[in-house]
């Protein structure tokens, strides 16, 4: 028998932490932004929040970037990139996500592929416009 789930203020201040921007933010980050309105808050409680979130489909992490998981309050099928240099996270739309590829893999695996997720490396604009002022500068 499943377990009623509560109401809880703190809960819903984290998945609105979380849905309100678009940075991908980290359980730390959801942490201090809350804090100011929530003295009573714990690390811990973001994390156990975060994971039941996470659980629940209401929001998704886009994994580990320097050393910190990151989450995304938007769930729908979406490409992601992370930049090598500042660690930001950025939403990429407009990608088709090809269920070809999901019927391909499924066969030539044997597996049940219930969606993809496509996530780019590299360096961002902003990055890899003050590497050429720096260069630039240097010569």
């Amino acid at each position: 028998m499943e377990r009623a789930v509560r109401y809880s203020r703190k809960r819903e201040a984290i998945l609105q932490a979380i849905r309100s921007t678009n940075t991908h933010p980290s359980a730390e980050w959801v942490y201090q932004t809350l804090k100011p309105c929530h003295p009573d808050l714990s690390l811990g409680t973001v994390y156990r929040n975060l994971t039941f979130l996470r659980e629940q489909g209401l929001i998704q992490s886009v994994g580990v970037v320097n050393g910190q998981e990151r989450f995304d309050g938007l769930t729908s099928p979406h490409s992601h990139f992370v930049c090598s240099r500042c660690g930001g996270v950025s939403d990429l739309h407009g990608l088709t996500l090809d269920a070809d590829l999901d019927r391909q893999v499924g066969r030539q695996y044997r597996l049940v592929i219930e969606r993809h997720e496509l996530l780019f490396r590299g360096v961002c604009q902003k990055c890899s416009k003050t590497n050429y002022n720096q260069e630039e500068l240097a010569t």
